[in-house]
């Protein structure tokens, strides 16, 4: 390992390193943008590459023997994508999909940077990797990319419909909450992911940021919400239900929060993916663990205030990563209640694929302690086909009104969209 005080290192240096970063076929970048205090919870500072990987597990099932493997100390960086609800529940997917994703993704990094509060560490092959992030040349800042206007897979219409048929699913007890998403895309699109990612992380920073390359894809994300985090004995889920747009001034922005506190839609939706968290982390805690210390917290990022819950509870020391994501994935925040029915309609209605949009991405140790979060308010892009997708929903109820949905979807888009100078489309 080699260390390196902060103060001696330029004060680009993360631009630096992750622009040398992004030339591996295998590079994640976890951002936790100084939010650890004002947020519920954070990634860990972290950059990790590796060229052309050796085997990785392809199912949850190959994933237990996997982090089990040496080097002991060193991170494993991947993603899993919604698609693997279908190994875990008898289901399927049969919508059109730009992305093409494998299910799940982790690798081994040859080369990891770790920040701590004063100090840089480098990690494994650390010969020459220094001096190469220091000789690297960060373009300037240059004119945006030229994106077109996103163009809606679901045209608005359809998506109204949606909302609508999605209520008198709940008025006849199929759900009591679902999730339900949009995607918008352009297609030939030709994209600087790093210089993107810089732009979307200074246009909407957020506690669980990252960038992400998997070859030709990449991810490109400005998440708020943790799914699992797990550190020492205790397994925490922070599920975000519940939004509303910041205020122009501070006495707005106040009635803004308390808006969103007190609003009973809001409130209920919350609660009722609390309840379903709690499900899920029960079947692999210790009996009588299972426990909420704050219920309806207000957050407030860049554009939007979140109501946001922690869940916790006592892991079993039996329990590994594989069946802990076959117990809670896909998080319910982004499927509905009950969660397998909620799967099912969201196959029905939607019309893209999501890939890793409601997946999560993360790292986890050899110690059994990890951190994944939930990929929402990100960009995913196919550098190969050009294909560019930004996707968003919002949890539907019965007290649900269907334009107001559709303005929560477009104020969650707001910060991507500002990162690509680009706008939507409606149809």
């Amino acid at each position: 390992m080699q260390t390196i005080l902060l103060a001696d290192l330029p004060a680009d240096f993360r631009a630096r390193a992750l622009q040398w970063a992004a030339s591996f076929v295998h590079c994640a970048y976890f951002e936790h943008n100084d939010l650890q205090q004002s947020a519920p919870g954070a990634f860990a500072r972290l950059l990790a590459v590796a060229p052309a990987a050796a085997a990785a597990p392809a199912d949850l099932a190959a994933l237990p023997p996997y982090l089990r493997q040496p080097p002991l100390g060193a991170p494993r960086c991947g993603f899993v994508t919604y698609d693997v609800k279908n190994e875990i529940e008898a289901l399927g997917s049969r919508n059109f999909s730009g992305l093409d994703w494998p299910a799940l993704h982790f690798f081994l990094p040859e080369t990891w940077l770790y920040w701590r509060s004063d100090t840089l560490e480098i990690h494994g092959a650390t010969v020459g990797v220094l001096p190469a992030i220091l000789a690297t040349r960060v373009p300037p800042s240059v004119a945006p990319p030229t994106v077109p206007p996103l163009l809606a897979r679901m045209p608005r219409a359809e998506y109204l419909q949606a909302v609508e048929d999605v209520r008198e699913d709940i008025l006849n007890g199929e759900v009591y909450e679902l999730n339900l998403c949009q995607e918008f895309y352009a297609e030939q699109v030709t994209l600087d992911p790093v210089a993107t990612f810089w732009r979307l992380n200074a246009a909407s920073p957020a506690p669980y940021a990252g960038f992400l390359r998997h070859h030709d894809h990449y991810l490109l994300c400005a998440s708020p919400e943790l799914f699992l985090a797990h550190h020492e004995s205790v397994i925490v889920s922070q599920p975000i239900k519940g939004t509303r747009q910041r205020g122009p001034t501070p006495t707005l922005d106040e009635q803004q929060r308390l808006a969103l506190l007190h609003d009973e839609k809001e409130r209920a939706e919350n609660l009722m993916i609390v309840d379903l968290v709690r499900n899920d982390l029960a079947r692999i805690a210790i009996p009588g663990t299972v426990q909420v210390p704050e219920l309806f917290g207000t957050y407030g990022f860049k554009h939007v205030w979140q109501l946001i819950s922690t869940v916790e509870a006592e892991l079993r020391p039996d329990v590994d990563l594989a069946a802990i994501l076959r117990a809670t994935f896909p998080m319910g925040s982004m499927t509905g209640a009950p969660k397998i029915r909620a799967m099912q309609l969201i196959e029905r209605y939607e019309n893209s694929r999501r890939g890793l949009y409601s997946g999560c991405f993360g790292y986890a140790w050899p110690d059994r302690e990890f951190e994944f979060n939930v990929v929402i308010r990100s960009l995913q892009y196919r550098a190969d086909t050009g294909y560019l997708s930004l996707q968003v929903g919002s949890a539907i109820t019965y007290d649900s009104v269907p334009v107001q949905e559709y303005a929560e979807c477009l104020l969650k888009a707001q910060g991507v969209l500002q990162a690509l100078h680009t706008s939507i489309r409606e149809q």
